[in-house]
């Protein structure tokens, strides 16, 4: 008769523990790499395609801002300004902006530890603007960035700052023998 291996069931948890942290980063990833085609799409539509305030007006009903308020009024009236240099700079600055989403989101499903610090980085400093976002209109699509990008931070947090001190904590306070 063949002896089985014994698996320990400390093993076998380390490795769920594992595959969820795997999982979430990638689930993350799929969410940088969505957000960067999208800017890389609008980018690509102003560049070539479309006047800038249409693109301005549609992301405002994606939104659901109102054309009435004084943010909308800015956007639009800065997207009735723009020049042919100065769309070329806002395409360039969001070309820019999706590459780096794009680099995060390889990273981040590859669980490499520079880009869940992007990814907690850029994340955290996105919670002012959407709290304060929040703060002047209340919408469900404002609180569900806001919960998710809440979400993100915690997560990065945790892997990248609170699980190494923990680690180190414990590694220290074990007796040598």
């Amino acid at each position: 008769m063949k002896s089985v291996p014994h698996i320990s069931l400390h093993l076998l948890d380390g490795i769920g523990k594992e595959r969820a942290r795997l999982q979430a980063l990638r689930t993350v990833a799929l969410l940088e790499f969505v957000k960067g085609l999208l800017v890389l799409a609008a980018a690509l539509g102003i560049a070539f395609f479309v006047d800038a305030t249409d693109v301005a007006e549609w992301f405002l009903r994606l939104l659901h801002i109102s054309p009435d308020h004084h943010f909308a009024q800015l956007l639009l009236r800065a997207a009735g300004r723009l020049s042919d240099a100065k769309v070329w700079v806002v395409v360039t600055v969001a070309c820019a902006y999706s590459g780096l989403r794009f680099v995060e989101a390889y990273g981040l499903w590859r669980a490499r530890a520079w880009a869940e610090w992007i990814a907690l980085v850029s994340g955290a400093l996105y919670l002012p603007f959407e709290i304060r976002l929040l703060m002047h209109r209340v919408s469900l699509l404002h609180l569900g960035f806001l919960v998710v990008n809440v979400a993100i931070v915690a997560f990065m947090f945790y892997l990248r700052i609170y699980l190494p001190r923990r680690e180190r904590r414990d590694s220290s306070s074990i007796p040598i023998s």
